[in-house]
């Protein structure tokens, strides 16, 4: 998982409105798809909240992303949580898209966050996906009563 996180994320700290997580420190699940690593996702429950604090995929398509939010939301409610929630940047349109198909609702817009998000990790890059400068995070959240 670290070398996944360090290779994709730069780093395996992920910040999520204002909280850095030590995602090597959280639960999590790591999907297999022939003998192979193809996916990892850390959470984090906290009350009746859970936060899926990292999803990664290898490979995309295949249905390694579903299978890991899956897991996820099984966990979540084994724990009592009614809501799962997470943070994505602006720039990730593909995330954004995985997770509305999912059954995910955009409920907030965090202005500017990844300015604060950098004083906590300095290896978020100003440029994201598809050159699209990353400014904003983007809170998600899917009802699990």
């Amino acid at each position: 998982m670290r070398e996944l996180f360090t290779a994709r994320w730069g780093g395996t700290v992920s910040v999520s409105r204002g909280v850095a997580h030590d995602t090597t420190a959280l639960p999590g699940f790591v999907a297999r798809r022939h003998g192979r690593r193809a996916g990892v996702a850390t959470y984090r429950v906290d009350g009746r909240e859970c936060e899926l604090v990292t999803l990664d995929s290898v490979r995309q398509g295949v249905g390694v992303g579903s299978a890991l939010v899956d897991a996820v939301v099984r966990a979540a409610r084994a724990a009592g949580a009614c809501r799962l929630w997470l943070v994505t940047t602006n720039d990730n349109v593909r995330a954004l898209r995985f997770y509305q198909r999912y059954g995910f609702d955009l409920v907030a817009l965090h202005r500017d966050a990844a300015d604060q998000s950098r004083l906590l990790k300095p290896t978020i890059p100003a440029l994201g996906l598809d050159d699209i400068p990353i400014r904003h995070e983007l809170e998600l959240e899917l009802p699990l009563s």
